[in-house]
Formats: structure tokens, C-alpha cells, sequence
């Protein structure tokens, strides 16, 4: 933070929080006292009308406020609440510049709001496992995020769970990153693929060995984010018929595939959109005797051979017991 940055921050610290001591302030923006006792006097040579007490700290001069954003309780609570969610999810750097922005927003509320505000922020509580995801993921954010803004192409070996009729594949790929988008517990990354010569999504946690290598591209200018949009086509149709009794779990732990789903006399019809069959096996598989899948024949087929190879694999484990 540069010094002109830490000093509008300063005054809104003031503002939104009261009095602060020096090494409050200076704990708060990561520098010595005598750093913030050069700021507090540049601010009072600026005019800011600063009050020192000595052993409380300082204040500013009751009725003096910087030009107010017209925020309501509501408006204000929903920003804060972004910028403590945008702190979990990124890395050091970003959670660095979420809680700044947090501070200036809640700088600039008048007292009566801001205590509104904070009701509003202790009564809603953001709670998702694994949120700021693991070391190696985090230096992958950091480099992506660099080749996004610098438009650099860059090279990774990709690991696709479903990609083959057995199993999983690992190919390796070379793709200009457009942008990044965190998606249920996961990070996403839009790029267009070289091997594939289309806009791909790819998933930070199975990717290995990312290197950002010594060439540029040019994005499209029309080009939108969006994890949808730029996928294999998906033209396989799935339908499957779900038990009654668990209608309310499928509705509440959808397939990103569902393109539908209805109540029928005969239980809960879905119907969803695959690129392959294998996109939503272990979907269907996870629903045990609960769940049929009434079209493609083909998946039927494969839903049989995956019980029967599972049947094998517990009789030869209790065969070994």
C-alpha cells in the first residue's frame, strides 16, 4: 500500500472504528508507529481535524466526515459481506485488498448505518469447507491470475477423471487462460485449449506441472466469461427416474448436467444433457437401488457393469479376509 493509499485508509479507519491507538493503526496497515505518527501529522498539515489523547489515541473531530456513499443497511451489509467472501476464497494478496476494501466501505457509514450493518454481518455466516483450498492451488491462482493479465499462454499436464471408455486420462496441454471462476468448492479455469482448438473449462486441482511460457495471445473482444458456454457439446440425453422418498436429496444435490426435472406418478423424472455417459455415472451410482435410468440403453448397460464389477470387488475382498 502506498502512502497515499494508507493515508485515505487511515482517515476511514478513524471513521468507521472511532478512536485507534498508534500501534493499532500500525498493526492494522502492516507498519512501525513512527511511520504512523509521520501520517497522522501529514494528515493534520492536510486539514483533517485530528484529535490526539494521550494513552486513548487519536479520533477526528466529531462532525467531520469524508463525502458519504448513499449505501443502505442492506447494500452496505451485502458489500461486506462480498468482500469477507472474496477473503476466503483468494489468495494472500487479494484477501489483502477484500479486507482494505472492507474497511473503506464500512469507513464511510454514518455511526447509526454502521451499527446496522455489523447486526446484519454477525447474523449471516458464510461456511464452506476447504475454502482457501491448499498451498499448491493457491500458487496456481497466483500464476494464472499473472497470465491472465500479462496474456500469456501456458502449459499443463490435465487429468480428466471420465475422459476414456476406461478409466481416467492424463493429456498434456497448452491453452491461453481468459479467466478464472470458483464454482461449488472448486476453482475453474477458462481458456482457450490448442489441442482441443476451442474455449475448455479445466479444473485447478487436476492440473499438474503449470508453466507460463515465453508467448502471448490476443483474447477475443468478444469474448464472455461463462462455464457453460464454451464446453464439448453436450448431446447425449440421460433420463432417470428417481424414488419418491428421495425427490427433496436429488433437488437438493443437483448433477451439473440437470437441464430438467419433474414430479410423475411414478416418481422423480430428470433428465439431464451429457457430453459422455461417464459424465454422470458416479452421479446415478451414488443413488444406489433408488434410482433408474430409463434411457440411453447404453448407459443401462454400463450402470450393470459397474454393480457387477463392484459385486466382484467386495466378493474377492472377503475371499482375502
Amino acid at each position: 500500500m502506498n502512502r497515499t493509499d494508507r493515508l485515505l485508509a487511515i482517515v476511514l479507519e478513524l471513521q468507521g472504528r472511532g478512536r485507534r491507538r498508534a500501534e493499532d493503526l500500525a498493526e492494522t496497515f502492516e507498519t512501525s508507529k513512527r511511520t504512523i505518527y509521520r501520517d497522522i501529522q501529514a494528515l493534520c498539515e492536510a486539514g483533517v481535524p485530528l484529535i490526539s489523547t494521550p494513552g486513548r489515541g487519536y479520533a477526528l473531530m466529531e462532525g467531520y466526515f469524508l463525502p458519504p456513499l448513499s449505501f443502505s443497511a442492506d447494500e452496505a451489509a451485502i458489500l461486506l459481506l462480498g468482500s469477507e467472501v472474496m477473503a476466503q476464497h483468494f489468495d494472500a494478496q487479494y484477501r489483502a485488498a477484500a479486507e482494505s476494501a472492507g474497511r473503506k466501505i464500512a469507513g464511510i457509514l454514518p455511526e447509526r448505518l454502521r451499527d446496522e450493518v455489523r447486526a446484519l454481518q454477525s447474523s449471516i455466516v458464510f461456511v464452506e469447507a476447504g475454502t482457501r483450498g491448499k498451498p499448491e492451488e493457491q500458487a496456481k491462482l497466483q500464476q494464472l491470475r499473472r497470465a491472465i493479465l500479462q496474456h500469456v499462454t501456458v502449459r499443463f499436464r490435465y487429468h480428466r477423471r471420465q475422459g476414456a471408455e476406461h478409466g481416467p486420462v492424463e493429456t498434456e496441454r497448452e491453452a491461453d487462460p481468459y479467466g478464472l471462476a470458483h464454482v461449488g468448492s472448486a476453482w475453474y479455469l477458462t481458456a482457450y485449449c490448442h489441442m482441443r482448438r476451442g474455449v475448455r473449462n479445466f479444473r485447478l486441482d487436476r492440473m499438474d506441472d503449470l508453466t507460463l511460457l515465453d508467448r502471448t495471445f490476443t483474447r477475443p473482444a468478444d469474448f464472455q466469461m461463462g462455464l457453460r458456454k464454451e464446453q464439448e457439446p453436450r448431446d447425449v440425453t440421460v433420463r432417470a427416474l428417481f424414488d419418491a422418498e428421495v425427490a427433496r436429496w436429488v433437488r437438493e444435490s443437483p448433477s451439473f448436467f440437470m437441464v430438467a426435472q419433474e414430479e410423475t406418478p411414478e416418481g422423480w423424472l430428470v433428465t439431464l444433457r451429457v457430453c459422455q455417459e461417464r459424465d454422470v455415472l458416479q452421479w446415478l451410482l451414488s443413488w444406489g437401488r433408488h434410482v433408474r435410468v430409463l434411457e440411453p440403453e447404453s448407459l443401462q448397460r454400463l450402470i450393470a457393469e459397474e454393480a457387477e464389477a463392484m459385486w466382484r470387488g467386495h466378493r474377492e475382498g472377503e475371499g482375502m479376509g
